[in-house]
């Protein structure tokens, strides 16, 4: 229930702050006054869509709040639990913020929140239903969810449960599409990843090959210019007749007879006597190199194909030999999820034939359930229609199949109405006028207002095209709703103003040179006048007070007797 709505600078609108009950409450005042305008906001605060033409003429901002109590909505206290929302018992506050900069600011309870979540808050608490919209009713796609609002208890575990057969449905539905559809690229990639893993394979790649090939290739390429420094530092470290090792014996021997002499000469020494053993073992290792030493052409040419080989995988799938291996590891796996999927091609096939005759077996349940809602709202909606005066139309859901499978199953559902009888039965959608529109909107929300949910219903003057008894069969409908939720009723009819259990007069006033729209509620001989004034207009005759008087008698006795 709206319990508290402050709306600041919005259109005409320059400060207002209004306290609401539970039951029906109507607005009422002149043409222009700012009655829609207030309904306006309260659709900017519960999510509707934005504009910087809402924000008063001469403000930076505009600012709608709202306080509502909710006692019993657990889909609402999932969402705000979905949404880390806190709750502040039972109390929900919603605030909408519009400057003309475009920033625009959404909170729940405090907590700023995007547009997408104040909607979807919002929706859960307030229903707006304005004069030129009728909202479903005009909307042939939208008479399903009416149906399976009415036969919620019913329908809705079936949907449910088809829904997720559905989503199962249309992932199958997708893969066997993409498949088919790159179906040719796909088998050719396929092949590709093949071809490129056989011939990684196949060269059998070790670590760091192709630096020792290098070398072991530098090595065969310059076998005469490495054999012959071999061969001169033999000779001159150990074979010629004045060699480096000779010398080095003597100049150590001399240096052994003085050592005792000096540490000098003694650390001299010593080093010399290092610098013979370690010439000894060079002389040692290039004998050993010159041993090792062979020429192999065969081997040469083995080692050029070798790294001609190497630098190819390089060239296309490197640049090094490690990015080769990185690459084959990659490959390799791309090619075995490939290659399962398409083994597991026919499982998917299998699957999605499995799935979708489970899915059309739920259609066909959820279509049997809702043809059975379907003969309970006809039924329902001429009862209604019958008190307000429209006992000859005829009403009737009508089906058609539809050919694919659809989030909402297969059923395609229009209302269809016979207004006079000898006529056919047409869509509603092409041939209610407004006061009949207003009257099947009120049947149908007579029926269904009881557990719907939200807990505000607003009525922007739905009563537009309708007089004598059938506004007053209006009026009794829209206070059996209000027995249910919470009803704000913008309204010009007499017989409506006077069945609400509260009533405020809107008024546009100029202050200060400044057009403002004012809000006062109404009670006792203030409402006669104002509901008489509903009736005669300008000038307000006695005889018009004592039917206003009457109405509000009449309209005590109905609620006393309900």
């Amino acid at each position: 229930m709206l319990v508290n709505l402050v709306i600041q600078d919005f259109a005409i609108i320059e400060h207002l702050e209004v306290n609401f009950e539970q039951g029906m409450t109507v607005l009422s005042g002149e043409t222009g006054a700012g009655k829609s305008i207030i309904i306006d906001a309260l659709g900017l605060l519960v999510g509707g869509r934005g504009s910087s033409d809402f924000i008063r003429t001469g403000a930076k901002k505009t600012d709608v709040q709202g306080l509502f109590v909710v006692e019993n909505n657990p889909q609402l206290m999932a969402t705000l639990t979905e949404n880390d929302i806190e709750l502040d018992g039972q109390n929900i506050l919603l605030e909408r913020e519009l400057s003309h900069n475009g920033r625009n600011v959404c909170r729940v309870n405090n907590k700023i929140v995007t547009t997408a979540i104040l909607r979807k808050v919002g929706e859960q608490l307030v229903d707006i239903h304005g004069q030129n919209e009728h909202q479903e009713l005009m909307r042939a796609e939208q008479h399903l969810n009416i149906l399976d609002q009415y036969g919620r208890t019913a329908i809705t575990p079936l949907l449910t449960d088809y829904q997720v057969t559905y989503q199962q449905y249309r992932h199958l539905q997708k893969q066997i599409a993409d498949k088919n559809a790159n179906e040719q690229a796909y088998a050719q990639r396929l092949d590709m990843l093949q071809f490129q893993i056989d011939e990684i394979s196949s060269a059998k790649i070790l670590k760091h090959e192709d630096e020792d090939l290098e070398q072991e290739q530098d090595r065969l390429s310059n076998f005469q210019k490495i054999n012959q420094a071999l061969q001169q530092t033999l000779a001159v470290l150990s074979v010629d007749e004045s060699n480096a090792l000779d010398l080095s014996g003597i100049a150590m021997a001399q240096l052994g007879d003085i050592a005792s002499y000096s540490q000098d000469f003694h650390d001299i020494s010593e080093n010399l006597n290092s610098a013979y053993y370690t010439l000894q073992d060079v002389i040692s290792n290039v004998q050993d190199q010159l041993d090792s030493l062979e020429f192999d052409e065969g081997r040469l040419n083995e080692i050029e194909q070798r790294l001609e080989l190497l630098n190819n995988l390089k060239r296309k799938y490197g640049p090094t030999l490690t990015d080769v291996h990185d690459y084959y590891q990659k490959i390799k796996a791309e090619y075995h999820e490939m290659q399962q999927l398409t083994d597991e091609s026919g499982q998917i096939e299998a699957d999605f034939q499995n799935v979708q005759q489970q899915l059309m077996q739920q259609a066909q349940q959820l279509t049997a359930a809702r043809e059975k809602t379907a003969l309970r709202l006809e039924k329902n909606i001429h009862q209604q229609l019958r008190s307000l005066y429209m006992d000859k139309a005829v009403f009737k859901v009508q089906f058609a199949k539809s050919e694919q499978m659809l989030q909402s199953g297969q059923d395609q559902v229009a209302f269809y109405l016979q207004t006079n009888p000898g006529e056919s039965l047409k869509p509603l959608v092409k041939i209610a006028s407004g006061g009949e529109l207003s009257r099947i909107m009120l049947a149908i929300k007579t029926i269904v207002a009881q557990g719907e949910g939200v807990t505000s219903i607003i009525f922007d003057e739905v009563d537009t095209g309708v007089s004598g008894r059938v506004a007053q069969a209006i009026a009794d409908k829209i206070s059996v709703i209000a027995s249910h939720s919470q009803v704000l009723c913008i309204t010009h009819l007499p017989q409506v103003a006077a069945m609400s259990d509260h009533q405020y007069l809107i008024e546009k006033k100029v202050l200060n040179g400044r057009t403002t729209t004012t809000l006062q509620k109404v009670t006792g001989e203030q409402r006669v006048l104002v509901i008489a004034k509903m009736i005669a207009g300008k000038e307000v005759t006695k005889l018009a007070e004592e039917h206003a008087a009457e109405l509000l008698r009449q309209a005590d006795e109905t609620k006393a007797n309900r």
